[in-house]
């Protein structure tokens, strides 16, 4: 596409989405790579909350969470997912849809491995997104499990990744007037070849 120039330019949407987060990454002044996460329940209403992406890879974004928590237990029963990653710094964002799995190998190992050691004993304490009592309750389990896990602990079987396999991509830049400039990247599935469409702002 003739027009499609500058920060819009290349054939490869994971490339654009790596090269605008490193630019986010020297001008965001909180969490660059912060994104809305979006699932649905099962009656079909929708759930957005903020999460972390660790990783744009060859093919898919892959971010960490509890297995056991509202969002995993949507994600797993639905198989698809959608984000926005938005930077006021670069008047810019990048909007995904596509179909999750879980990243419950090496690699979930590696990422929790290089966590903190509050941050892990945290991820066992923690029985994300059911009631808690008091926090003086979850501080209790914070030191039961510290006392029982040690310095170096494994990760829980209920903790991983989920990689986000996209059907969609839009990049999204701020233009004047609110004449936006907005890029759609579609495909028919993960082999599939993309085809890219300018949209009015």
């Amino acid at each position: 596409m003739a027009d499609r120039s500058g920060i819009f330019a290349g054939d490869d949407p994971f490339a654009i989405a790596r090269a605008w987060l490193a630019e986010a990454e020297l001008r965001e002044p909180n969490d660059p790579n912060a994104m809305a996460l979006a699932s649905v329940d099962a009656s079909g209403m929708p759930n957005v909350r903020m999460v972390l992406l660790k990783e744009i890879e060859a093919a898919a974004f892959v971010f960490y969470t509890n297995y056991q928590s509202v969002k995993a237990q949507e994600l797993t029963a639905s198989g698809k997912a959608a984000f926005v990653m938005h930077w006021k710094s670069l008047r810019r964002q990048i909007r995904v849809r596509g179909r999750v799995e879980r990243e419950d190998g090496v690699k979930a190992d590696e990422y929790y491995a290089s966590r903190s050691l509050p941050s892990r004993l945290g991820a066992w304490a923690s029985n994300q997104s059911a009631p808690l009592k008091s926090r003086a309750s979850l501080m209790v389990e914070v030191a039961k499990v510290t006392a029982t896990k040690g310095v170096n602990p494994a990760r829980p079987p209920f903790w991983g990744g989920y990689r986000i396999i996209p059907d969609e991509i839009e990049f999204w830049a701020d233009g004047e007037f609110r004449l936006h400039d907005r890029f759609r990247w579609q495909r028919q599935n993960a082999s599939g070849k993309w085809r890219i469409t300018r949209l009015n702002p």
